[in-house]
């Protein structure tokens, strides 16, 4: 019977290892807090992340990484960015004890700050080849409440390796969760991380009282520098009209449900960065990735405005009416 660990329970990390274990998939999910732990072992619940949430009985937590690890077949993490190499590096003392690899996947949706690696070329550093099989990512339209709430949901698994991909589509895969596969690791990546750019350039739009004309605007300008970007990078364009790319983009940037939108919209409200990152009480990757994608396109020389404003907004105090002021009349051009 294959047996999967899910390293991090935040929202994403919790709602895809209750997924796992509502296919009768023996699943335990890691959590660096032993009060969290016992709380999704005791109660079924993880009220600080799904707060509506009743978890599947058959779910189970440790703040033992070794236990969670040790005898799994497929180790997937679902860390915040910032902790990818940490958690890689603990992670790699383990599988070094093990005799067979396992499959190694994710489903993290940002850039590494300052060296603007995507998460695979972080774990690939962190943790040697020969101890995993396969590498894989989770992405696409799926936001965790509506998730662990068995909304109806397709989303996309990234690898150059297919067996790899089909195990953990494997798992995943019941009548109200459908995963796809793609060979496109890198486009997949990007598009998860990219696309929470645009989508807090669409809730400032919503907190200043714009409506979906402006929205549906943005998204699908935004789009296109997510294609240009990714083609920059390596990524293959397709990808990002895919679920990886526009499918994550639609539910990420009209979803109150998205951090990155609520994060956005408290902005166009008023509330200065500082403020709505602690209101927020969660990782809001977007802003991270919005430094280092700006930091790229300058360097490749790039043509991003919409990131470009987004990125003058939260790291220079830009006022976001002009900014706005500045893109509606930037010389006209075709599409």
């Amino acid at each position: 019977m294959t047996k999967v660990a899910v390293l991090g329970a935040g929202s994403w990390g919790t709602a895809l290892a209750n997924n796992i274990a509502a296919n009768n998939v023996e699943v335990t999910i890691w959590s660096h807090r032993a009060e969290q732990a016992a709380e999704i072992n005791q109660k079924h619940t993880n009220a600080h992340y799904l707060p509506k949430a009743k978890l599947h009985e058959a779910l189970k937590a440790t703040a033992d990484m070794a236990t969670a690890v040790n005898d799994a077949d497929i180790v997937l993490m679902v860390v915040p960015t910032k902790a990818v190499r940490q958690v890689a590096q603990e992670l790699a003392r383990l599988l070094d004890q093990r005799e067979t690899p396992v499959v190694l996947a994710h489903a993290t949706k940002g850039l590494e700050s300052g060296t603007h690696k995507r998460i695979s070329q972080m774990i690939a550093e962190e943790i040697p080849a020969k101890d995993y099989s396969g590498l894989a990512v989770i992405s696409g339209p799926s936001h965790a409440e509506d998730v662990v709430a068995h909304d109806l949901t397709a989303v996309s698994i990234g690898s150059t390796d297919l067996a790899a991909a089909q195990a953990l589509q494997k798992v995943l895969a019941n009548d109200h969760f459908r995963p796809y596969t793609n060979d496109d690791l890198l486009g997949s990546e990007l598009g998860g991380a990219l696309k929470n750019i645009i989508a807090i350039g669409s809730g400032i739009l919503v907190g200043k009282g714009y409506g979906v004309n402006a929205q549906a605007a943005l998204l699908t300008r935004g789009l296109v520098e997510m294609r240009r970007v990714g083609k920059a990078m390596g990524a293959q364009a397709e990808t990002f009209l895919g679920l990886a790319g526009l499918g994550d983009l639609i539910v990420t940037g009209m979803s109150p449900n998205s951090r990155n939108y609520r994060a956005g919209r408290s902005l166009g409200q008023g509330q200065d960065l500082a403020s709505v990152q602690a209101d927020m009480g969660m990782v809001i990757e977007g802003v991270n990735t919005t430094q280092a994608v700006y930091d790229f396109a300058q360097k490749e020389g790039l043509a991003i405005p919409l990131t470009t404003a987004i990125y003058q907004v939260l790291y220079q105090g830009a006022n976001i009416d002009s900014e706005i002021e500045t893109l509606m009349t930037r010389p006209l051009k075709n599409e």
